[in-house]
């Protein structure tokens, strides 16, 4: 059983951890419509009826070539190994993939910076010049955020259109965006990144005439008047001002849901960690969701909330949140705030880190820090975190047991395959009962509700009966054990049994 993002009913029936439904098999899941939704945009369908199956391959092909833009990928090694360099390389070749384009070729040179005039010297650029044509790329990306006279000067140079990476995230998100809220934020982030970018060939440079009499704006308004980039800069101004404002207002509804959760005393468990770590994968294993997973960096952009029940009987809400990237735009981090606090609301953050990746120490530090930008920002606390090393039926052995020597305390798992998911579930279990309080109470016979709502939120060590009531010794989270002490047994009253409690 699934909820939409969300709008879940807390009336509904929680999903067991780690147990999907015989249902899902026969019933395609959100997650599962979502990707073939997505699939389906690359995926390409002959025509028919008029055309012969020769003219419907050719058809195909060219359709391919339109679709997929050729890009090249440049980068600048300033620090760290070749294999480190290499790796950011392919995950900026994943990127480009992921927005849709086909990497043609890569290249880097090592510096001690980026060169301030075309981000890599004047032999580079007309080594790319070469290289360009001789792929007939369209497209160059760079590793790093380039400033819009390094962008000019290499769209000179190159003829061909020059993006980096800020903008290559910013399209991705763009792309993969889906409730309203999500578009808006990505929106704002295009326009924050963009208003320092706005440039103008030619008469678009040249100042706007007004008025009917006269060239230049007749009498009584002669004047320097207003060039074109001025009068864009001044459209993205407005249009970002609406944008804060829509989604200062779609704040208010996120902070009404999260309010519901907060009164129903359920522990909250956000679920965050690099790109592609697979957090939707884990969230599914722990309580068969059916949330959207796939083999793509940023593939989860719209946070999802889940309600699930643990073994040992507790209900628990999992948050999934974006994932986070190397050098992860400014923009990007401003304009998700609302759905990065889904992380800083939580009760305990599971930190997913791809275990089979070649340098996860390098992804604990990205999400690390910009988790510490917000607390920074904002001035709250993190919360507690469980480190979760994810993937680890596809990891080096290598790379496992040096985790296993740096990351005292983490726990390994594989969302596939189910290894470890049971001691992710215990070591919630036992760090959730860290934050509760171990009560005896005695309901009345006529209050149903109250033994139903201990049942639900907390654990039950025992259950009996007396001429009062119900006896239910019971462990529960502060908040709730607060809101029932008028039904606590005192120390020294006597229970059920006569025994002194």
């Amino acid at each position: 059983m699934t909820h939409d993002d969300e709008d879940f009913d807390f009336d509904d029936q929680p999903i067991p951890a780690g147990e999907g439904t015989s249902a899902a098999h026969l019933t395609p899941t959100t997650g599962e419509l979502d990707l073939e939704a997505r699939s389906s945009l690359r995926r390409l369908t002959r025509g028919t009826s008029q055309y012969t199956d020769d003219q419907a391959e050719g058809y195909d092909v060219e359709y391919r070539k339109l679709r997929l833009e050729r890009v090249v990928l440049v980068g600048v090694w300033t620090e760290g190994s070749v294999a480190q360099i290499e790796a950011r390389l392919d995950e900026l070749a994943a990127l480009a993939e992921t927005a849709g384009s086909d990497v043609a070729d890569m290249i880097y040179q090592k510096r001690d910076k980026p060169d301030s005039g075309t981000y890599i010297g004047r032999g580079k650029v007309e080594e790319l010049v070469a290289i360009v044509r001789e792929t007939g790329a369209d497209t160059v990306v760079c590793d790093g955020e380039l400033s819009p006279g390094q962008m000019i000067a290499l769209e000179k140079a190159l003829d061909v259109k020059v993006i980096d990476r800020t903008m290559l995230i910013l399209d991705i998100f763009a792309q993969h965006a889906k409730s309203k809220e999500g578009k808006a934020q990505v929106a704002l982030a295009q326009m924050e990144y963009l208003i320092t970018r706005v440039r103008g060939w030619g008469s678009a440079l040249s100042r706007q005439a007004g008025g009917r009499a006269g060239s230049n704006g007749g009498v009584g308004l002669r004047g320097p008047g207003e060039t074109k980039i001025e009068a864009d800069r001044r459209r993205l101004r407005a249009e970002m001002a609406k944008l804060r404002r829509e989604i200062a207002g779609m704040k208010k509804s996120r902070d009404v849901k999260r309010m519901r959760r907060d009164a129903a005393a359920i522990p909250q468990v956000a679920i965050a960690g690099y790109t592609n770590a697979g957090k939707s994968s884990l969230i599914n294993a722990l309580t068969g969701a059916g949330v959207l997973v796939e083999n793509a960096l940023f593939a989860t952009l719209d946070p999802t909330t889940r309600k699930a029940q643990l073994a040992d009987g507790r209900s628990v809400v999992f948050s999934d949140t974006v994932g986070f990237v190397r050098h992860l735009p400014t923009q990007l981090v401003e304009a998700f705030r609302s759905t990065l606090e889904e992380v800083m609301a939580a009760d305990v953050v599971l930190h997913v880190v791809d275990g089979s990746d070649p340098f996860p120490m390098e992804q604990i530090s990205a999400v690390n820090k910009v988790i510490g930008e917000i607390v920074e920002e904002t001035g709250e606390s993190a919360p507690p975190e469980i480190l979760v090393v994810n993937k680890i039926d596809k990891a080096d052995p290598l790379v496992l047991a040096e985790l296993r020597h740096r990351l005292d305390g983490a726990i390994f798992v594989s969302a596939t395959s189910g290894e470890g998911i049971g001691e992710l579930e215990t070591q919630l279990e036992l760090f959730l009962n860290t934050l509760d309080s171990f009560v005896t109470l005695r309901v009345p016979f006529d209050r149903g509700d109250i033994v139903a709502r201990v049942h639900d939120l907390g654990t039950v060590m025992g259950e009996r009966y007396d001429e009062a009531g119900t006896v239910i010794d019971v462990r529960l989270p502060t908040q709730v054990a607060r809101e029932l002490s008028a039904f606590v047994v005192d120390e020294g009253e006597p229970s059920a049994a006569g025994e002194t409690l």
